[in-house]
C-alpha cells in the first residue's frame, strides 16, 4: 500500500541506518515524545539498528498514560451511576483507577460502551433522551477538534443530556518541562507528526531555541523513524539548532487552521494535572465558560476525587524518559498487562506495553 509498504522497505532501511552510522561521531540522547513512535520502534526493533552511541528514550506522548489518576476515579464514579450511560475509546476501559477500572464498572452493570467518535456518543444521547450520556474526552491535540466538534453539535442540536469529561493535554507544554528538568538528558527531541498535522510546528522554534534542542517531526513507519533520527543527528553533529519537518506528507508549518478554529471555540488553556508527573501550568484544555453545561465534573459533582498513587509504580519516571520501563523494579511481576499498576502497562501507545510486548525476556546481543 502507498505510504505503508514503501516506509518499510528494508533496502532502504539499510541505507538510512548505514547512514546514521557514517555521521554519528559522538553518544547523543533522542526523545520520540509520541507513544505510537515508541512502539513502532520496539515492533521493527529499530533501537537495535542503531549504533551505540544512540540512545532512545521515551517520551509522556501516550494521552491515555498521562490522563490523572483522579481522572480515571472520577469516570468510573460517573459510570457507576444508574442513570449514566459512560462512552468512551477502547483503550481507556482497561486503564486502573484507584481500585478498578471501566470494565469492572461495565461488569458490574454499568452501561459503559465503546465508540469509535464522540460524535457516535451523541448519536446515542439523541436515542437515550432518558439517560445521561457522558463521553471520555481525552488525548492531545490530535483528538481535540472532534471532541470540541462534539460539544458544537450537541449545542445545536439541543441535545441536553450529552457532556464530556475532560482531560486533554498539549505537547509543547510537555516539552518545556522535559528539557527544563535538571535531570533532563534529552538532547533532541522527534515531534509527534499526527498532533503536527493538526496544530503545525509554528509553537516549537521558540522552544529549540530556548533549550538549544534539535526538533525533529516525526511520522510512524519505519524509514519516518529513521530519517527522523538522521536528521537530528546532523543536526547534532553539526551543531544546528533547528525545528525541520521529516513528515511533509501529512505536516504544514501551520497546521490544520479550521480544526484550530474549533478546538479554540470550544477550549481554553488550563494547568493540567498529568499521571505521574505532576501539575504542568498550561498544559491541558477545559471547556469555556460557555459550554459549561456539558461539563460532566460539574454535572455529577465529581471535583473533588484525590486519590493516591501506587508506591510501587515509576511510570511517572518512564514517562519523563529518566528509567526504561524495564527498569521499573515491578515491571512484568507486581505489574503486568493482567494487573497493572500504571496506564503506561495497558495502552496502546505505553511505553510499559510496548516493552512487555516486544522486550519482556529477550536479551539482546550486538
Amino acid at each position: 500500500m502507498k505510504y505503508i509498504d514503501e516506509f518499510r522497505d528494508a533496502e532502504l532501511v539499510k541505507k538510512t541506518v548505514a547512514e546514521i552510522r557514517r555521521v554519528v561521531t559522538r553518544p547523543h540522547t533522542i526523545m520520540e515524545i509520541c507513544g505510537g513512535q515508541t512502539h513502532a520502534i520496539m515492533h521493527f526493533g529499530l533501537d537495535q539498528l542503531l549504533p551505540p552511541e544512540i540512545e532512545l528514550v521515551h517520551g509522556p506522548g501516550c494521552p491515555v498514560c498521562v490522563t490523572p489518576l483522579e481522572q480515571i476515579d472520577k469516570a468510573l464514579a460517573i459510570a457507576a451511576r444508574p442513570d449514566v450511560i459512560f462512552t468512551s475509546y477502547g483503550d481507556m476501559l482497561r486503564v486502573p483507577g484507584s481500585g478498578r477500572d471501566l470494565f469492572s464498572v461495565r461488569a458490574a452493570g454499568g452501561d459503559v460502551r465503546v465508540v469509535y467518535s464522540p460524535l457516535d456518543a451523541v448519536k446515542i444521547a439523541q436515542q437515550n433522551p432518558d439517560k445521561q450520556v457522558v463521553f471520555f474526552a481525552i488525548g492531545f491535540e490530535t483528538t481535540a477538534p472532534a471532541n470540541a466538534m462534539s460539544v458544537v453539535q450537541a449545542q445545536a442540536m439541543g441535545v441536553t443530556n450529552f457532556s464530556v469529561l475532560v482531560s486533554h493535554v498539549c505537547v509543547p507544554p510537555a516539552m518545556h518541562a522535559i528539557l527544563g528538568s535538571p535531570d533532563s538528558r534529552v538532547q533532541g527531541f522527534l515531534a509527534a507528526g499526527h498532533v503536527c498535522a493538526v496544530m503545525g510546528y509554528w509553537e516549537y522554534p521558540p522552544i529549540a531555541a530556548q533549550y538549544q534542542t534539535p526538533m525533529v517531526v516525526t511520522g510512524f513507519e519505519p524509514l519516518d523513524i529513521l530519517q527522523g533520527i538522521l536528521m537530528t543527528v546532523y543536526q547534532l553533529e553539526e551543531g544546528r539548532v533547528e525545528v525541520e519537518n521529516g513528515y511533509p506528507r501529512a505536516v504544514t508549518f501551520d497546521g490544520n487552521k479550521p480544526a484550530q478554529a474549533v478546538i479554540n471555540r470550544v477550549f481554553e488553556v488550563c494547568d493540567r494535572k498529568w499521571r505521574g508527573i505532576g501539575v504542568i501550568p498550561a498544559s491541558g484544555w477545559r471547556l469555556r465558560p460557555e459550554f459549561s453545561q456539558f461539563n460532566a465534573e460539574e454535572r455529577f459533582d465529581v471535583g473533588d476525587i484525590q486519590p493516591e498513587e501506587s508506591p510501587l509504580c515509576q511510570a511517572g519516571l518512564v514517562l519523563q524518559g529518566l528509567l526504561k520501563p524495564d527498569g521499573c523494579l515491578a515491571f512484568g511481576k507486581e505489574c503486568a498487562p493482567e494487573h497493572p499498576l500504571g496506564a503506561t502497562m495497558v495502552s496502546a501507545e505505553g511505553a510499559c506495553a510496548a516493552y512487555y510486548r516486544y522486550r519482556r525476556g529477550l536479551e539482546i546481543k550486538d
